[in-house]
């Protein structure tokens, strides 16, 4: 396909999916879509029990493994304020981090592929994932088995500190594991000119917000990472109950483990301390994501084998469902530069689809590449 062919067709797929915002799980329109183009282009779509997504193969003409591909197709409950020519028709939805690009970057790894089968060594599985807002949406394609067969796989994300050209790679981890908590704190009601008679939890709820933030402060290594935030309270409608909740990231498995037991500890001790009772509620979500080291060097030499700078991967303590596929399937999740600017989730956030058609041919030369070594 000729450059400025290929460009072109990325550029009106990418403005029509940006348009056509949906979110986690609901993607019947951006599924269609996918198809309409894999079928156009005749590549094969494999069966799944998927209700939205899409998993499509390229098969090589000379035998040998199968690698993996993905892109995350979802947007997300937010009003769009750009003033883009194709911004978002659907009223508080927009895709505020990328998918979009991800999309559209990957269907053009696809046609590239498709146009060179005749020399892969193997076979390449495009994965078109829902739901990675959800966190969950990786764990649901893993559960159909449609990868048992993938040997290696590769990502990407839009990257909004890095220009146009570049790419963010490094080994190791490189996003956070990403869990939410509810903590239920019970005491005793009373009259409130006698708070004798009771346990004031709007008190002792404020004394375990402020003693959780010792566990990052003074129980981590301090060259580790690790957030530990409570994100919304309620209380004050009853005089014997506060809600809280919020969120947790680690990059390490034993922190992981650790700060889970040291918050359960530190709940239920302090809220003992005042008579009150603690409950922690504990809902994991997707792993840090972990770069294979062999992996990672082999995609910065490619990448600079493609005319791009390479620069280490900035840390982000965002979570990522990627993350999923890394624990089972050696990899690497590269980060795409994409003009520097307003950051993932905001309103006004935008990527140059000037990078659209680079890291459609880069990602197709590193999965030829990688079948050939």
């Amino acid at each position: 396909m000729e450059q400025k062919v290929l460009e072109q067709k990325l550029t009106d797929f990418f403005e029509e999916l940006h348009s056509h915002p949906e979110l986690s799980y609901e993607e019947y329109e951006t599924t269609e879509r996918i198809k309409r183009e894999l079928h156009a282009a005749g590549i094969e779509i494999l069966q799944t029990p998927l209700k939205t997504g899409v998993v499509a193969i390229i098969r090589g003409a000379q035998p040998g493994k199968t690698y993996g591909l993905r892109c995350d197709i979802d947007a997300l409950p937010i009003m769009e304020e750009t003033e883009l020519p194709y911004k978002s028709e659907i009223p508080g939805k927009m895709h505020a981090c990328g998918h979009d690009f991800h999309t559209a970057a990957v269907l053009g790894t696809a046609l590239l592929l498709q146009e060179r089968k005749e020399k892969l060594h193997g076979n390449v599985k495009i994965l078109f994932q829902p739901a990675e807002e959800s966190s969950h949406g990786a764990e649901t394609v893993l559960q159909t088995g449609i990868l048992s067969d993938v040997e290696a796989i590769f990502g990407l994300h839009t990257a909004a500190y890095l220009p146009v050209g570049t790419l963010g790679i490094r080994a190791g981890s490189v996003m956070a594991a990403v869990d939410r908590f509810e903590l239920n704190i019970t005491g005793t009601g009373c009259h409130g000119g006698h708070p004798d008679e009771g346990v004031d939890t709007i008190l002792v709820a404020a004394s375990v917000i402020q003693a959780l933030q010792s566990i990052v402060g003074r129980n981590l290594n301090p060259f580790h990472t690790g957030v530990v935030s409570v994100t919304r309270i309620h209380g004050g409608n009853t005089w014997n109950k506060v809600e809280l909740e919020g969120t947790v990231r680690s990059m390490d498995k034993e922190d992981r483990v650790f700060i889970e037991k040291r918050m359960r500890g530190i709940a239920e001790n302090t809220a003992a301390a005042y008579g009150a009772k603690a409950e922690l509620l504990w809902y994991p979500g997707p792993p840090a994501t972990v770069n294979e080291e062999t992996w990672s060097a082999f995609a910065e030499d490619v990448a600079k084998e493609c005319g791009y700078e390479v620069v280490p991967q900035r840390n982000s303590t965002g979570g990522e469902d990627f993350a999923f596929y890394l624990e089972k399937i050696p990899g690497c999740f590269i980060n795409v530069g994409t003009g520097v600017g307003y950051p993932n989730h905001h309103p006004q956030f935008y990527a140059d689809e000037a990078a659209l058609a680079p890291a459609a041919e880069y990602f197709a030369r590193l999965l030829e590449e990688a079948l050939g070594k």
